[in-house]
């Protein structure tokens, strides 16, 4: 079996954990990040009984289907289109079916040969689609066995979807977010250019099922003018670098690899769902192998399409939807090939990444006339923890620079920006206590646990909304000496999962963290480190020893201030 990244091992425990005393669980895990992994490794885990993997694409089942083998060693079935499934004495342990197949049949559905009774497991792949008739056809029906766990995996959903996910999954074992996983060094950083289209204009369009209506969007994509507008600065700013461009139609799709191809012969190849699967799989292979530089797609390649090389995403199908913008961006978030997975800290990765051929990925946004429309662009997707006011200044402060920016960083200068007097006093605050001797410090300062695990506080997702801890994480966090009446439950939840991560790798307890973070010291050490840390501080009068002076936290003391 494959070793495991950190966070697809905590994802993994993190799911029989909930599993403990829940039927359902959700995990949310950004593209590019290895879902695929995480589950293949809990069904791995499992020896209760079969289990069943249900995606809505032919690429996602096919890319499980391969996964199952090389983990388990076993020749999982397929019950898809005219394939069956196996359900005799000899079954395979795991069935991978599409969606579609498994509602169809008439009166009785094909999914009703699966006797629930013989599954311990249901995975639900891209479970923000569960919301659908067909998806909780299928749910309901693995639900007759109360003993029958479900798994719901999912990339960054919209937030109205959040609400409706949290009426069919009991709880969310491990949120991971699109920020966190730039930050430890498994995805590349995102650059975000925007490009002023003059005639772009969809403030007419209408808005359909929470998204702009297909048919005005293609109509206004379509317009030569408008063309023109994408295919220019697209050649113009990629150079020779490969992109994958969205596009709203399959007339704009093609009408812009015409414009493209115009101007750089043999640059650019389009699909769209019709391409037949020969071609496709043919086109795919050239554009990794580098033949051609732009694919253009019309709703193909924003799920279960993986080539790290992508250098380049280009937003030609503007969208309300911030689930397709960050499954469209995640197309090119991979750090090239084996590149990460040989180091051990985030450090070390994130310089990996930063002297590859990938440092980054630029994403190109077209700005026009949107009107009404709140257009989703990298902001929502990287600034989770922020309000929507904080992330559109920052998307209008990069629309100014007209070049590609860091958007994390856009964004905390507009957090900055926004709350300047309540930075000032913070840094007058941390001067002041700069001159405060360690003992005085160490018995009056308050204590923030985010402070102390180096986290940012979450936004409130909607499945958490109305949600309270059991009695059993109360005192966990009680015992801690956290009290959980002053955060939300997201923000429970995730000093809960800290917490329980660090005593897996042995590391000091909450409490000592708190007495090393009032020093300015590590906290991630293990106890058989702080353990001494904390003796020579308490023999020294709680101050601080000459001899830890060296490991102080320099970078937070400016961070603070």
């Amino acid at each position: 079996m494959n070793a495991l990244r950190d966070y697809q091992a905590a994802a993994v425990d993190a799911t029989y954990r909930e599993w403990e005393e829940k039927q359902s669980t959700l995990l949310v895990f950004p593209t590019g990040t290895g879902k695929t992994e995480i589950f293949c490794h809990v069904i791995a885990k499992n020896n209760l009984g079969r289990a069943m993997i249900v995606a809505h694409r032919e690429e996602l089942i096919w890319q499980a289907a391969n996964r199952i083998k090389q983990i388990t060693g076993e020749n999982p079935s397929i019950e898809m289109a005219e394939m069956k499934g196996s359900t005799g004495l000899f079954s395979s342990g795991t069935v991978i079916a599409s969606v579609q197949t498994l509602i169809s049949g008439g009166e009785i559905r094909r999914v009703e040969k699966f006797n629930p009774q013989d599954f311990a497991m249901l995975v639900c792949d891209e479970c923000h689609h569960c919301t659908a008739k067909s998806w909780r056809f299928v749910i309901d029906h693995f639900r007759k066995n109360p003993n029958c766990k479900i798994l719901g995996v999912t990339a960054t959903p919209d937030r109205a979807d959040e609400q409706a996910l949290g009426q069919i999954f009991d709880s969310v074992a491990m949120d991971y977010e699109i920020i966190e996983a730039i930050e430890d060094g498994w995805l590349v950083p995102i650059l975000q250019r925007y490009v002023i289209c003059q005639n772009l204009d969809i403030s007419a369009c209408r808005t359909t099922a929470g998204d702009l209506n297909g048919a005005d969007l293609a109509r206004v994509m379509e317009y030569e003018e408008a063309l023109h507008e994408i295919a220019t600065p697209s050649l113009d700013i990629c150079g020779e670098r490969k992109a994958i461009i969205f596009a709203a139609s399959v007339a704009h799709a093609e009408r812009l690899c015409e414009i493209l191809n115009r101007h750089k012969p043999e640059c650019a190849q389009w699909l769209c769902g019709e391409t037949p699967k020969d071609v496709r799989r043919d086109m795919l292979s050239e554009f990794a192998s580098k033949k051609f530089q732009f694919i253009i797609n019309v709703g193909v390649l924003t799920e279960g399409y993986d080539d790290p090389t992508t250098e380049v995403i280009i937003m030609a199908r503007p969208t309300k939807s911030r689930a397709l913008y960050a499954q469209m961006a995640g197309r090119g978030t991979r750090p090239m090939p084996g590149l990460v997975d040989q180091f051990s800290n985030r450090e070390e990765r994130k310089a990996a990444i930063a002297g590859s051929a990938k440092p980054s990925l630029e994403i190109i946004d077209f700005v026009g006339n949107s009107g009404k429309h709140k257009l989703m662009t990298s902001a929502d997707i990287l600034g989770g923890n922020y309000d929507d006011e904080i992330l559109e200044l920052a998307a209008r402060n990069a629309i100014k620079t007209g070049m590609a920016v860091d958007m994390r960083q856009q964004i905390q200068d507009a957090a900055r920006q926004k709350h300047e007097e309540v930075e000032r006093a913070k840094r007058e605050e941390a001067a002041r206590r700069m001159h405060i001797r360690a003992s005085a410090q160490y018995n009056s300062r308050e204590v923030n646990p985010f402070d102390v695990f180096d986290l940012q506080p979450s936004r409130e997702r909607g499945w958490d909304k109305g949600r309270v801890l059991t009695d059993k994480q109360r005192n966990l966090l009680l015992k801690q000496g956290i009290n959980p009446d002053e955060y939300n439950y997201a923000d429970c939840k995730r000093l809960i999962g800290q917490i329980i991560r660090g005593w897996d790798k042995k590391e000091c307890s909450y409490k000592q963290k708190k007495i090393l973070w009032r020093f300015r010291l590590p906290t991630d050490v293990e106890r058989t480190q702080g353990g001494p840390w904390i003796d020579a501080i308490a023999k020294n009068n709680w101050r601080l020893p000459p001899e830890l002076m060296q490991y102080q936290l320099k970078s937070r003391l400016e961070n603070i201030a």
